[in-house]
């Protein structure tokens, strides 16, 4: 009997080499909503120069978040990352901006000895210079200090104004006792009348200026007006 050939192996073929799948690559983190990229500068200032300007332009109930991030162009959620909330935002204004911007005033003071005339004039001198400085300050002072119900009214009682007037008055009364100023002169009341010949005056500069045609007085005009009013105002009769 012839012999038979096995029938070829019906076992499983060898797999072909096919070309392996390329490996995604891993993902970055998802960066939250508002939340600035890691070489992003840093917008802190920015923002707060926008809020600032908006206050003093609007008010400061009546500037929202997303009315700080349109003037800056940013959106309101880069806000958000930043300070959190209005209420936040409105204390970060106010210890990186105002308290600083009305700090050499104070500094500038403390250093007058007892010259009455050198005193009155670093003030002048020193609240046009802040002025010139921060030109967001008077119609901010307006808006939130002088008008009732304003925000800052309790930060100019509280923290802003009593070093300056209680420094202020208290010299102008040691100066009446030794015969070197008017008597006739309240020392408080002259201290408000020496905000009322510097920001007072630069606060309601767009409407003077416009009533007497007068764009070309600037800050520095009101200073030398000040000085020179002053000057005559606080002479005694004898003197």
């Amino acid at each position: 009997m012839p012999a038979t050939t096995p029938p070829p192996s019906r076992g499983k073929r060898a797999p072909a080499n096919r070309p392996a799948k390329p490996i995604a690559p891993a993902r970055a983190p998802r960066r939250a909503r508002g939340r600035p990229g890691p070489d992003a500068p840093d917008l802190r200032p920015r923002l707060l120069d926008s809020a600032l300007a908006c206050y003093a332009a609007n008010g400061i109930a009546a500037t929202s978040l997303r009315d700080i991030a349109r003037h800056a162009e940013v959106t309101p959620a880069l806000l958000h990352y930043y300070f959190g909330d209005r209420a936040q935002l409105l204390d970060a204004v106010v210890d990186e901006r105002v308290l600083p911007a009305t700090a050499p005033l104070r500094e500038s003071l403390q250093r007058v000895d007892d010259d009455i005339a050198a005193l009155v004039a670093a003030f002048v001198n020193g609240m046009a210079a802040v002025i010139a400085r921060h030109p967001w300050l008077p119609p901010l002072w307006v808006r939130e200090v002088v008008s009732e119900g304003g925000a800052l009214r309790g930060l100019l009682t509280e923290r802003v104004a009593p070093p300056i007037a209680q420094l202020m008055a208290t010299r102008f009364a040691a100066a009446q006792q030794r015969g070197e100023l008017n008597p006739d002169l309240d020392p408080r009341l002259l201290m408000v009348s020496l905000i009322g010949l510097t920001l007072f005056p630069a606060a309601g500069a767009p409407i003077w200026r416009r009533l007497f045609d007068a764009d070309d007085l600037g800050v520095d005009d009101l200073r030398r007006h000040a000085l020179a009013l002053l000057d005559r105002g606080l002479e005694l009769p004898d003197a």
